[in-house]
């Protein structure tokens, strides 16, 4: 045993473990500056597991424990488990229609007693695993559309479940997967579709309506003028270029005002349309009414607050436990959503230019971590982790200085929220076991 032990630690990734406890520690620190109560013994404090740095600070003993536990486990045990994970993973969120606790407008949350599950924030974990299982396995040709839909199937099943609790943002981190799979061969076609409908979104929602439908059929005119001599020669391109602009025309006047209207919630809705400075026409005319009325705690109230509190900070900040605007409530979900605030604050220019390059570190040695395994499940699995970080670091940084909507996407190691906090924990160790046997072909 003693013998196994050693081999382990011999192929544990030390610089990972590093950067991993920075960051949690730093996440801590974060939430400790903007909830420590003054004159509060710091030491007892921390023990009495009463306040939410201190809570934070045992999720992270508990994140250490399952992390030991998940290092001394077989690499196997992953490869072998991993469907049945994802069926559990599936469960749980199915579970949630019956027994779940509304907070704040979202219906993905189970309570057990005085603690709070969110089987969306986990799913993460199952997923990963099982698309790396996917993947790994030989019988799995990529380049063939079948294999390619099964994959995209994996990723988006959890996501429609999610949405349909009421939790918009966490379905969107399930996209994440997609860098995964284009990394293993999944055709640029699906980018060049995805972007291009983002594209066509978000001209949905600046254009006017008429103004734009115009505009594609200006385009496919276009298009079919220059392709006039492959059309003679192929008369399915015609068909196809038709197709393409019915398809269009029919997104932006129907898919577009569905989604907005049946599938977002209505603050998220208010904040897309608040981010680009535009009234919603899709809002009641009375709501709008009363949104106006209040509109010094309006929809763009968190982001304003955001931003000042990040300004506030100037160059070199203002140090630990001096910030203002974080210490004296003026920006909400400061522990979670916005905990950049605190940083940007705290610490200044400098500080967060060091976070986030400290950030950017962690990153780049998972995707060195990933590049040097020679099993497709370990190296899917770390691009899994690399890609749901990346996406949740962009989109919260974005959110706090006004570049993206709030969506309630958590920034990973550092807000506050002890089932974020062990579901990425899990995910990096499952992670660093798997590294520690990066000789191995696991299926």
């Amino acid at each position: 045993m003693a013998r196994r032990n050693q081999e382990i630690s011999k192929g544990i990734d030390t610089t990972l473990i590093l950067l991993y406890l920075a960051l949690v520690t730093i996440g801590i620190i974060s939430i400790f500056s903007v909830t420590y109560q003054e004159g509060t013994p710091v030491v007892k404090s921390f023990l009495e597991y009463k306040t939410d740095y201190s809570k934070q600070f045992y999720f992270f003993i508990l994140s250490l424990f399952v992390g030991l536990f998940i290092t001394l486990t077989d690499s196997k045990f992953f490869t072998a488990t991993a469907n049945i994970w994802y069926v559990v993973g599936i469960l749980m969120l199915l579970l949630v229609f019956p027994f779940h606790t509304q907070i704040k407008g979202t219906e993905s949350i189970i309570r057990f007693g005085s603690i709070q599950v969110q089987p969306a924030e986990i799913c993460k974990i199952p997923v990963a695993l099982a698309l790396a299982k996917y993947l790994s396995r030989i019988e799995t040709d990529f380049s063939k559309v079948k294999s390619q839909l099964i994959g995209i199937a994996i990723c988006l099943f959890p996501a429609v479940l999610t949405i349909m609790q009421k939790e918009t943002g966490l379905a969107l981190v399930f996209f994440a997967f997609f860098l995964v799979m284009f990394r293993e061969g999944l055709p640029p076609s699906y980018l060049i579709i995805g972007f291009s409908l983002a594209v066509l979104i978000v001209a949905t929602l600046v254009v006017d309506k008429d103004v734009l439908a115009i505009v594609l059929t200006v385009i496919a005119s276009i298009g079919i003028y220059l392709s006039r001599r492959q059309i003679k020669k192929n008369k399915g391109l015609l068909f196809s270029i038709l197709l393409v602009w019915a398809v269009c025309v029919g997104i932006q006047r129907f898919a577009v005002p569905f989604l907005f209207q049946k599938v977002l919630q209505p603050h998220h809705v208010e904040r897309v349309f608040s981010l680009i400075g535009k009234e919603n026409p899709y809002v009641d005319p009375a709501v709008a009414e009363a949104n106006a009325a209040k509109k010094h705690q309006g929809i763009d109230y968190n982001v304003r607050q955001s931003k000042i509190a990040i300004g506030s900070g100037g160059f070199s900040g203002k140090g630990l436990l001096k910030g203002t605007q974080t210490r004296f409530d003026f920006v909400p979900e400061q522990r979670t959503d916005f905990i950049f605030c605190t940083i940007g604050e705290g610490f200044g220019f400098l500080g967060s230019v060091v976070f986030l390059g400290l950030y950017f570190f962690f990153l780049l040695r998972i995707v060195f971590v990933a590049e040097r395994q020679r099993s497709t499940f370990s190296r899917v699995f770390a691009y899994s982790l690399a890609s749901v970080l990346f996406f949740h670091i962009a989109i919260n940084i974005c959110m706090t200085i006004g570049l993206a909507p709030v969506i309630g996407i958590t920034l990973p190691y550092i807000s506050y929220g002890g089932t974020s906090l062990l579901t990425f924990s899990v995910m990096f160790f499952i992670l660093i076991r798997l590294d520690a046997d990066r000789q191995m072909i696991l299926r």
